[in-house]
């Protein structure tokens, strides 16, 4: 999800450029195409960008910006539970990614095709999310190995269940395959006192 516009002609030519992609996909489109798309002049996204590639490398960083945001969010609390750390961040992904999903999949495939404008993608679209997910897991007394696996490994299941969902349009599925993922992946929450069986103090 993009972060919220800025009052910055920059920031509104991305911003535009973003809704735009989300909207229509990148495809092959030229600068100036993309710039009577928005509204302004391929000079101007020139001016702001460089060119094609740095306009779309700057449109990939928007869409993860807002998401690392939101987690950053979530965790600033020491005391938030990490149960209701990952709903409400999964929940929060899961709605931004009806408009801004595709758009993310298509950059991601760009990468994997080695195109220049995606390239740095390859380096940001795991490693800087795997510290503060595991810190979510330690948070639940998971040791930190094993929580940078489980970071991992949530990260690709999330948007393996995302992708599954803007395919097949089921996204209650996605939400409890991922309920159902979260309470295998964290520890078992603690007994609460109040709630343990009381002892026979009877001789």
């Amino acid at each position: 999800m993009p972060e919220p516009m800025s009052t910055s002609s920059r920031d509104q030519l991305l911003q535009a450029a973003v809704e735009h992609f989300a909207e229509h996909g990148i495809g092959n489109h030229s600068l100036r195409a993309i710039a009577a798309a928005i509204g302004t002049s391929h000079r101007m996204l020139i001016y702001h960008f460089g060119s094609r590639e740095g306009l779309l490398v700057q449109v990939r960083e928007a869409v993860e910006a807002g998401q690392r945001e939101t987690l950053a969010t979530l965790t600033a609390d020491a005391g938030t539970d990490p149960r209701e750390i990952i709903t409400t961040f999964w929940a929060t992904v899961a709605a931004a990614a009806h408009r801004y999903g595709p758009l993310f999949f298509e950059l991601s495939a760009h990468a994997m095709q080695g195109r220049p404008h995606a390239d740095r993608l390859r380096h940001t679209v795991v490693d800087p999310w795997l510290d503060p997910i595991a810190d979510v897991f330690t948070r639940a007394g998971v040791d930190r190995p094993t929580a940078l696996a489980r970071a991992r490994l949530s990260l690709g299941v999330a948007r393996g269940l995302l992708h599954d969902a803007l395919i097949t349009g089921d996204m209650a599925g996605a939400d409890a395959a991922m309920a159902a993922f979260t309470e295998m992946a964290l520890p078992p929450r603690e007994e609460h006192p109040s709630s343990a069986p009381a002892r026979d103090l009877a001789p």
